[in-house]
């Protein structure tokens, strides 16, 4: 498990950016489940949209992503560092059920599917009150810059 203090150590995400609260479960190297709160005071709902505030899918993915940058910074001990950074390196068959509103808990459940040449793929699931929301494939790498 995880808190906020502990995520913020590992992950170099800072408000408004950070997509994840706490970690409720991890197995080393294997899959973690991460939840993000999703409050009405979150930066991207007066614009999307006014009248009926909606999560973006943009976003459930980028909070999966955020999770699974979590796993991997736990399986090797690191924390970001100035000269390392987490990418996304693609995604695939990206489903979104429902809408995501405010008041609901996002509950990610990520597995990793393959570590390889410093490329992770992984799988995704996003639910809220135990419905599937959002689903997909995702792959990240990290990448040293100068």
């Amino acid at each position: 498990m995880m808190d906020i203090h502990e995520i913020l150590k590992k992950l170099p995400h800072r408000f408004p950016f950070v997509m994840v609260d706490r970690v409720t479960k991890i197995e080393k190297g294997q899959s973690i489940q991460a939840i993000k709160n999703v409050t009405i005071n979150e930066p991207f709902f007066p614009g999307h949209f006014p009248n009926r505030p909606v999560m973006p899918g943009v976003l459930m993915l980028e909070a999966m992503a955020q999770a699974a940058a979590l796993l991997v910074f736990d399986n090797q001990g690191a924390s970001p560092s100035d000269n390392q950074v987490y990418y996304f390196a693609g995604i695939d068959s990206a489903r979104f059920k429902r809408p995501v509103e405010p008041g609901d808990q996002l509950v990610m459940d990520i597995t990793m599917l393959r570590a390889k040449a410093g490329i992770y793929k992984f799988a995704g699931v996003s639910r809220v009150d135990g419905q599937v929301v959002c689903e997909a494939e995702l792959m990240c790498t990290m990448r040293t810059v100068a």
